[in-house]
């Protein structure tokens, strides 16, 4: 998508007219106008030139983001956000307010409350006359509004400002009117007819409309400018400048622009680290809060990655640069928020539409009012003030706003807590989701294996199991054997000799003269004498979803060491919020039947698929769509095409990594909870979406037949002014409360509305063809079934390597492994040999033992 700077917006209508316009030139294939920031995405083949043509041809300016050539980074983009339009429009509004208040003086305090004034101003020709005058200055410090409002009345394409300039040009040109049939009345002597026209002057209601008006637009300014202010905060914490090593090895203090990608540089303790990198000497702790949200400090040190606005708290750090300018972590998510805000969320859809036309239609009003009164024989006077009112009450900026200022806030505040909605799309779908997709590795779970539970057989204490156990793995390259190494930590591991992996079935060695074995209940069984009590044990632990394995010296059974991958800290608390907000928690995994089972239990989860490959997970995504709007939550990575399948794809844990164009919403950290905090935030955003569009119609349903005089009162033009003024001013006030959202905070989380499913299991049916294992498909497809048995298989890392060699074999659709019951379930599409099979798995070092 490319960005363009529109000006000359003032209103829904304009922002309306330069999307229809840059829609109609050829290869554009999506067009989004952002009033909020006056930003324009962009998408397809068409040239910048046509599109600035386009633009201009519609009586707007515009020109490509960042073609003046100067690297885009975020104090760059800050500039670009800078609040500069309420300083111009402060100054208008005060020279404004010095001139009215004088004429006001005149017109309202000495005619109407007898004031004192000089005696010249006693002759009402004199008074009109010094009215006008005043009148005229307020109109040409306000000049804008005339000047765009008949401009794009000429380009067919009528906004606010031509609301303004018709109502405040015709409050003046019938009191210009009025002044000289007051000037003949006088020249006749008719003194009767000059006072009876001295009292239709409307030239303080001209002057009035267009500094209200003016007042409306430096509020309007304000507000707008807040609503930038998380977007702002980020870009104010990217450095100025860098410490770099240079050639010589001696620190230098550059700007940041002048670093490199390879670029050697040091962060001192308290000093912002300038771009990313990776810390090549030193450690240190660093706070990572305004990245991620997480207020405690994370341990760096030399192979680690820091990124660009966070903090080093205590050690002096050497790095490397490995993402500059606008490739770092900061000016990615700076990019995302900005992205966000140029898109439209489907709400915003309503209101462009009556935006299209809302203008026209009141123009025909204003005209229709003042024909009805007075072919209702109303004095013009009076129908004409009807009129005037009916031009300048009307609003729709308050439509036009009613969403981007929501979505910009939104998407602002879910930044500063490590949360980022790529488009406003996602961040309105998020909150519609009524079925959550947990994928079980990374997500639920750590994503790694660790030592869960020892059981040392009797006689044999904990810390023995553990050393002589640890003292055999040290030799694997086993991921279980990792688990065991960490959970030694700082014991010292003994040498052993004549260290042996048998393929499949376990490992041996020799430690002082003695022999030691480990490996699974069936191995171990073979290797030593396992105790009943031992085996109900592993049982139980693989209930529990553990991975037992058993331990022996010279024969002499040691004990067993659980290993698992373990739930995280935060997962249940997560799973239980998006349950509290009415969503369907299902979890997704590889991983067998019993074992998914289990970990689905102790997270909680309303369903667990299990048995599904990367591959396949976008199928089963597509079966759960049949229950409602679906959130797939995974690592961005492997969880690709269900990430893209779903409605709105969550990546969970991306650290560093942003960018990932597979996910809609992208977690900064690996924390779930997050993901039920950016369902919140979303939820927040569409509530007070709704608030807006609500006040805004509502506003104009009631206010535009109050103006018309259809209730029975006869509303001066300044007071319609004066609605005008603060209806866009309360849809942006409104927007800003949702910087008071506690994203974190469960006690307002409400259950959402929505329709009972005729076939609620029609995603687990889908779930079942992708993994192609349940008893019914067998039945089915049984003549395309095989079911091999399988030795060696210890944990779900083995099980893996089996499943993936089978289905590398050409008519192997899919295989689904289980090391509990030694099995592989194979799928086929075709008839394959057994020995293309076995030899698959027996290259991977299992053995076959038959095929059912």
């Amino acid at each position: 998508m490319k960005q363009y700077n529109v000006t000359g917006m003032s209103c829904a209508a304009c922002s309306a007219r330069v999307e229809k316009a840059v829609g109609k030139v050829p290869g554009v294939t999506s067009c989004s106008v952002s009033l909020l920031t006056n930003s324009m995405g962009v998408e397809g083949s068409a040239s910048p030139a046509e599109i600035i043509k386009a633009v201009t041809d519609a009586g707007y300016g515009a020109s490509l983001k960042g073609a003046k050539g100067a690297a885009a980074s975020p104090s760059s983009d800050e500039d670009m956000l800078k609040d500069t339009e309420t300083p111009k429009l402060r100054k208008r509004l005060i020279r404004s307010v010095i001139f009215l208040l004088v004429l006001m003086y005149f017109s309202m305090g000495h005619m109407m409350w007898g004031w004192p004034a000089p005696a010249a101003f006693d002759n009402l020709v004199f008074l009109g006359t010094f009215e006008m005058l005043l009148a005229i200055v307020c109109l040409i410090i306000n000049g804008k509004f005339f000047t765009s409002g008949f401009s794009s009345l000429f380009h067919g394409a009528p906004n606010m400002d031509t609301l303004v300039a018709l109502g405040s040009t015709a409050s003046f040109g019938y009191s210009l009117v009025e002044l000289f049939g007051m000037i003949l009345a006088m020249g006749n002597g008719d003194h009767m007819r000059v006072m009876e026209l001295g009292m239709n002057l409307y030239f303080e209601s001209a002057a009035m409309i267009s500094t209200l008006i003016t007042v409306g637009k430096m509020l309007e300014a304000m507000s707008k400018g807040r609503t930038t202010d998380a977007l702002k905060s980020l870009m104010k914490l990217a450095p100025k400048t860098a410490v770099v090593i240079d050639e010589s090895g001696s620190e230098k203090e550059v700007p940041i622009e002048a670093v490199k990608t390879g670029d050697f540089f040091v962060v001192r303790p308290g000093a912002s680290v300038p771009v990313d990198g990776i810390v090549t000497e030193g450690h240190t702790a660093v706070n990572e809060s305004a990245l991620t949200g997480e207020s405690i400090p994370v341990d760096k040190e030399e192979g680690d990655l820091v990124s660009a606005a966070t903090v080093n708290q205590s050690g002096y750090i050497r790095c490397r640069a490995t993402r500059v300018g606008e490739d770092t972590t900061l000016a990615q998510i700076i990019k995302t928020v900005s992205d966000a805000a140029a898109t439209k969320a489907p709400l915003a859809r309503i209101a462009d539409k009556v935006s299209g036309i809302f203008v026209p239609a009141v123009m025909g009003i204003a005209a229709l009012t003042l024909v009805g009164w007075l072919m209702a024989g109303r004095p013009f006077s009076f129908a004409i003030a009807r009129a005037i009112s009916v031009l300048v009450i009307s609003c729709p900026c308050a439509l036009g706003l009613a969403t981007p200022v929501a979505i910009m806030v939104g998407s602002g505040m879910g930044a500063k807590n490590g949360i980022l909605y790529k488009t406003a799309s996602a961040l309105e779908a998020a909150g519609r989701s009524t079925v959550v997709a947990l994928d079980k590795t990374g997500t639920i779970t750590e994503g790694r294996p660790v030592v869960t539970d020892l059981v040392p057989a009797e006689g044999v204490s904990r810390e023995e199991l553990l050393l002589k156990a640890g003292a055999l793995e040290s030799r694997s390259e086993h991921p279980l054997a990792k688990a065991v190494m960490e959970a030694l930590g700082d014991m010292k591991v003994p040498e052993v000799s004549d260290f042996e992996a048998l393929p499949g079935n376990g490992l041996t060695a020799r430690l002082d003269g003695r022999s030691l074995a480990g490996g699974s209940l069936k191995y171990m069984s073979k290797a030593s004498r396992v105790s009943g009590e031992i085996e109900k044990a592993c049982g139980r632990l693989s209930e529990e979803g553990k991975t037992p394995l058993l331990f022996a010296e010279d024969g002499m059974l040691l004990g067993v060491i659980a290993v698992a991958d373990t739930i995280k800290d935060d997962s249940r608390k997560a799973i239980e919020e998006l349950k509290n907000m009415g969503l369907d928690v299902i979890m997704l995994t590889g991983d067998n039947e019993r074992t998914a089972k289990a970990i689905g239990a102790q997270a909680g989860v309303d369903r667990v698929i299990a048995g599904v490959l990367p591959s396949e997970k976008a199928g089963v995504i597509s079966g759960l769509k049949n229950e409602g709007k679906v959130i797939m939550v995974g690592d961005g990575i492997n969880d690709a095409p269900a990430l893209t399948t779903a409605d709105t794809g969550i990546a969970i844990g991306a650290g560093a990594d942003v960018a990932i164009d597979a996910a809609d919403i992208v977690v900064m950290k690996s924390r779930l909870t997050d993901v039920s905090a950016a369902i919140r935030m979303s939820r927040a955003t569409i509530r007070n979406i709704h608030e807006n569009l609500f006040w805004a119609f509502f506003y104009n349903a009631i206010c535009i037949p109050l103006a018309m005089g259809l209730y029975g009162v006869s509303m001066k033009p300044m007071y319609g002014a004066a609605a005008m003024a603060l209806s866009s001013f309360c849809v942006c006030m409104n927007a800003l409360r949702l910087n008071l959202v506690d994203v974190h905070d469960p006690s307002r989380d409400r259950k959402i509305r929505r329709k009972k499913q005729a076939v609620p299991a029609a995603a687990e049916n889908a779930a079942d063809t992708a993994e192609d294992n349940t008893e019914e498909v067998k039945k089915e497809n049984e003549t395309m079934t095989k079911t091999l048995k399988v030795e060696g298989m210890m944990c779900m890392h083995c099980e893996n390597r089996v499943k993936k060699a089978l289905e590398a074999i050409d008519g192997v659709e899919s295989a689904v492994c289980s090391h509990e019951a030694g099995t592989a379930v194979v799928t086929l599409s075709k008839d394959v040999p057994y020995e293309v099979m076995k030899k698959a798995v027996e290259d991977q070092d299992y053995e076959v033992k038959g095929i059912e």
